[in-house]
């Protein structure tokens, strides 16, 4: 898979931009080394017509992970129904429960994700830059490591 840096932003052949509603505050936790991680759910609806002119609507659940900086301003600025844009990679993910059974999610490793203003408005707030340096010099961080210690009714995101 070519890749191409530009700034923060890696670009690569799985990027993905969705639209959804939150459904559930961001969850903000630190690794053992302080580094922040923010991870949120939203829903992705789609309504069509079907053959007989019914409205019909799906809707796909998508969990991802944001991290450093811009997990706090997640966790800070957006709440459980916001609308937000997100884009980001595919990453898919896969572990073996304590009974044998073999799971496997994808989630998406976010790039940038803020309100949609589409039918609402948002007030900005600048944060300072930490670390000092250009930031083109900024990199991402590593994967988070995969846990493999979930409990039998408990999900893995």
């Amino acid at each position: 898979m070519s890749q191409r840096k530009t700034g923060d932003i890696h670009m690569t052949s799985n990027s993905v931009t969705l639209v959804g509603n939150l459904v559930d505050d961001p969850e903000l936790r630190f690794t053992p080394s302080g580094v922040a991680m923010a991870k949120v759910r939203f829903a992705v609806s789609r309504r069509y017509r079907d053959r007989n002119d019914q409205w019909q609507e799906e809707t796909s659940f998508f969990g991802g992970t944001c991290w450093r900086e811009m997990a706090e301003n997640v966790a800070e600025s957006l709440t459980k129904g916001t609308r937000v844009i997100v884009t980001g990679q595919l990453e898919q993910r896969t572990w073996e429960t304590q009974e044998g059974d073999k799971r496997s999610i994808i989630e998406i490793r976010i790039d940038d994700i803020g309100p949609s203003v589409r039918w609402a408005t948002a007030t900005v707030t600048r944060t300072p830059r930490s670390g000092g340096g250009d930031w083109s010099e900024r990199s991402t961080p590593p994967a988070p490591v995969a846990r493999d210690d979930y409990g039998p009714d408990e999900a893995p995101f």
